[in-house]
């Protein structure tokens, strides 16, 4: 007996089972001083919230140290600090909310800075492989101005890598495709 070729299909997403837990939204410990919240919104091509995408942020600490030992100006010093932080759109909405420390400037190529940013990774149904994008701050002008990987995103389209601050913290929405797509950069 033969049968037909099946359809390829993505399969999943499954990111609540097994990748969330407890802390994830964390990249510092709850009490540390001066933690903002990161929070936002995961939209598709439609303008519909993803309420099934998962959100991974890695980042510096507010001295531009990362928190492994690597060769990047030596490892944080900011008790409970870890850089790394995972969430999903658990509320069903498409939002996401971290808890972090706002980095520093970090050593950018040829002796440059960059401005401060936090790196974020997007996964969601329909997508084999993720979206990797920069949070950078909109109250940042002067570092942002000099930053030569904002610089090197079109004007026109710099405003998708700006999370606005709001009262104890800043919005940032992820926008895959449409009018107002993030910026995605390509690894």
């Amino acid at each position: 007996m033969s049968f037909p070729t099946t359809p390829s299909q993505t399969v999943g997403p499954f990111f609540a089972i097994g990748l969330l837990w407890k802390g994830g939204p964390l990249a510092v410990s709850e009490d540390v001083p001066g933690a903002v919240r990161i929070q936002g919104t995961v939209y598709d091509g439609a303008g519909t919230p993803m309420i099934d995408a998962l959100i991974e942020t890695w980042q510096a600490d507010p001295e531009g140290r990362l928190a492994d030992l690597h060769g990047h100006g030596g490892p944080s010093e900011l008790a409970g600090f870890r850089g790394f932080a995972r969430c999903g759109c658990e509320e069903g909405d498409g939002s996401f909310e971290i808890r972090t420390a706002k980095p520093g400037a970090l050593p950018g190529p040829d002796g440059s800075r960059q401005a401060p940013h936090i790196d974020v990774s997007v996964f969601a149904r329909g997508m084999l492989h993720r979206c990797v994008t920069r949070i950078y701050f909109a109250d940042e002008h002067a570092a942002n101005a000099s930053d030569p990987v904002l610089r090197s995103v079109p004007a026109e389209r710099r405003h998708t890598l700006l999370a606005a601050p709001t009262d104890g913290g800043y919005r940032f929405d992820i926008h895959l495709q449409g009018l107002n797509e993030t910026v995605f950069f390509a690894l």
